[in-house]
């Protein structure tokens, strides 16, 4: 199991080096490509090149995009704290099917001792006036690392786009149970955060997932077009396996929406998530 870089508070070398290795290891930010100046070395970039399997059936940018492009923390880095999600939202202005690149124009809200808020204009990196998303952000502090941490070298994964790529949930482990069930494997180092926590990326990509497959069985089709997320942190994913579990509830006008709640498993099958999504049948 990975463990809590916290452990380490007292050795600052060794939570330099565990964080360099644990950072540089995390799946979420590498695989989708997005780089964070306030913890990456090099030039300042907050776009993310989109690609195939970040798209729904539909032709939409998916929401777990959205939410790991801009965790939206309150502008906390793990070079000065030790942060947690506390809830993220998004809400979708524009699908972005023809869209090739995205910005995450981030604003820092309030950020006091232990709690943090911000939001994001997610847009068309190319056509910056175009406006596809918006997010909002709340994170804790559960940890202060020691002084004098400095940026760290990328090392990102480069995905060539392609009609084969695996799905999302795939890439980070996801897989459908035979009671059709969705669920996340036993948490890894690339899956975790540094306080040795299940990270934000697969969550958000397995939920929103399970929240598909729930409202397509709904609706009787998979070409959907999630609008709206919202998710709130309610402990710390620490064994594993992560079981979804949702309840998808029938509007008006195309709409349906589904409360998911992630389990721990490993953990007294703890609840660790709460989220709801709203989606929109595109004819």
């Amino acid at each position: 199991m990975p463990r809590d870089i916290r452990e380490l508070r007292d050795d600052p070398a060794a939570y330099a080096a565990e964080l360099r290795r644990r950072w540089g290891g995390l799946l979420s930010y590498r695989y989708i490509g997005r780089r964070h100046s306030s913890m990456d070395l090099g030039p300042v970039d907050d776009t993310v090149t989109l690609r195939r399997d970040m798209r729904n059936p539909a032709g939409g940018v998916l929401l777990a995009v959205f939410g790991i492009a801009s965790p939206e923390g309150g502008g906390m880095s793990d070079l000065e704290a030790v942060p947690n999600p506390v809830i993220h939202s998004c809400q979708v202005l524009d699908p972005g099917r023809d869209v090739r690149r995205i910005e995450v124009v981030s604003e820092v809200l309030k950020r006091g001792r232990q709690m943090g808020y911000s939001r994001s204009r997610i847009v068309d990196a190319d056509e910056p006036g175009r406006v596809l998303a918006l997010t909002e952000g709340q994170s804790i502090s559960i940890g202060a690392p020691p002084g004098g941490l400095e940026r760290m070298p990328v090392d990102p994964i480069e995905v060539v786009d392609d009609p084969d790529l695996p799905p999302l949930w795939h890439v980070f482990g996801g897989t459908r149970r035979p009671d059709g069930r969705w669920a996340l494997p036993l948490l890894s180092a690339e899956m975790a955060s540094p306080d040795a926590a299940l990270h934000l990326g697969p969550q958000v990509v397995i939920l929103e997932t399970a929240a598909a497959d729930l409202a397509a069985a709904v609706t009787g089709t998979d070409r959907l077009q999630g609008i709206s997320s919202h998710v709130m942190f309610l402990a710390r994913g620490k064994v594993g396996p992560f079981r979804a579990e949702g309840q998808p509830i029938s509007g008006s006008d195309g709409l349906v929406a589904v409360r998911m709640v992630l389990h721990d498993e490993g953990d007294r099958d703890r609840a660790v998530t709460a989220a709801s999504y709203q989606f929109r049948i595109e004819t």
